[in-house]
């Protein structure tokens, strides 16, 4: 087998990359991958430059997954930036490094995406260690798989890789025949808190629909991605995803994305842009016109909690960090990456910190599962990632 780069997702047959195993996830397939290339998200002024593996068995495609050559650390969502410090504090460049991840999306999954004519085993390990020849043989600082599944993890760990923890917020879906039998399962003062911000909401005048991609019109794209520009300057970020490349997301993957508006005498005010698999739903982008009372708990949780429960989807991830999602029936879920540093100096150094750095993120989820909303009965039947 031969363990080649190529320079764009473009390079590859998207029927060939799409029927490997772990593709089925949306931020995984060859359209997403694309939209971002196309519309100039993924760029080198952005510091994603693509680098794509391809493990090549003849003329097979045996495995992939979907790397970057990283000129900054920005849209990674595992800080790294102090190993970054440390490495010019001590006339070293920590860039570029070779990074395995979804752009701009702290979302969990598969890294190495698979031939399932294959044995699983045998492509990882050949994937991981071909990913530290290539990082070697360019001679850059590093190289990390963000937020892998545990069978991805297991084998870079094996390879010499050191795991890093993080702490998101998970829904999961006990079955629940409506939203109302999803709040039963929490204690009265919860209830009455989460009824509370929804009717706020609809006091204000407001209400909410649900559109699929391949639903949305150009004047929907329009709000929405006016929401998104303004909410992402008012929080000092870039906003790198155009108005064209939502269009494009929506029109590739259609059903795939899932748009949760909020209206106000019929006009769009507010949105979120999430994305699902077969069985889990992504919050990713979130943006209004102006301000409203709980509207951002509506959009960004109630709603999709409630297309959860009405589609069968199993889990809910509605994006990066935010403990106060905890108190809301999200429960704090451990995320993973490996990390592999060149210089052996270096690599101990964070060997160590991760080491110590991995029971503080555990007790760290412990303790806010304290804050978790469920009564005690209820919480230790709820299913777990």
């Amino acid at each position: 087998m031969e363990l080649r780069a190529i320079p764009s997702i473009s390079d590859v047959d998207a029927e060939r990359w799409n029927a490997l195993a772990g593709a089925d996830n949306p931020f995984l397939r060859h359209e997403f991958l694309a939209a971002l290339e196309h519309h100039g998200a993924v760029s080198e002024d952005n510091g994603w430059v693509p680098y794509h593996l391809l493990l090549w068995d003849d003329q097979t495609l045996a495995a992939a997954a979907p790397a970057y050559l990283k000129g900054n650390s920005w849209g990674e969502f595992v800080f790294d930036f102090a190993w970054a410090h440390a490495y010019e504090r001590n006339g070293l460049d920590y860039y570029p490094k070779l990074v395995i991840a979804v752009p701009y999306s702290p979302v969990n999954g598969p890294r190495m995406l698979l031939n399932p004519d294959y044995p699983a085993d045998g492509l990882r390990h050949t994937l991981a260690d071909g990913a530290r020849q290539m990082m070697e043989a360019m001679e850059v600082s590093s190289v990390h798989w963000l937020f892998a599944n545990p069978a991805d993890i297991d084998t870079l760990s094996a390879a010499d890789h050191d795991v890093r923890l993080g702490c998101q917020y998970h829904w999961q879906n006990a079955g629940y025949s409506d939203f109302e039998d999803f709040l039963s399962g929490m204690s009265s003062k919860k209830r009455k808190n989460i009824r509370r911000e929804r009717r706020r909401v609809a006091e204000q005048g407001l209400s909410m629909r649900v559109v699929h991609g391949d639903e949305a019109t150009d004047a929907l794209w329009d709000a929405l991605h006016g929401f998104y520009t303004k909410t992402f300057h008012e929080h000092g970020n870039l906003p790198v995803i155009t108005r064209a490349c939502f269009a494009e997301l929506g029109e590739k993957l259609g059903r795939q994305v899932v748009l949760f508006v909020a209206e106000e005498h019929g006009v769009p005010v507010a949105g979120a842009i999430c994305l699902r698999s077969e069985d889990t739903l992504y919050g990713r982008y979130w943006g209004c016109a102006r301000e409203y009372d709980d509207l951002h708990f509506e959009t960004c949780y109630y709603q999709g909690i409630e297309y959860c429960i009405q589609t069968g989807l199993q889990r809910f991830e509605p994006g990066a960090q935010g403990e106060h999602k905890v108190t809301r029936g999200f429960l704090p879920t451990l995320t993973r990456s490996a990390h592999y540093l060149a210089d052996e100096r270096f690599r101990a150094a964070v060997g160590d910190f991760l080491a110590r750095e991995r029971p503080a993120v555990q007790a760290f989820a412990r303790d806010l599962e304290q804050d978790a909303p469920y009564r005690a009965e209820v919480l230790e039947r709820l299913p777990r990632d």
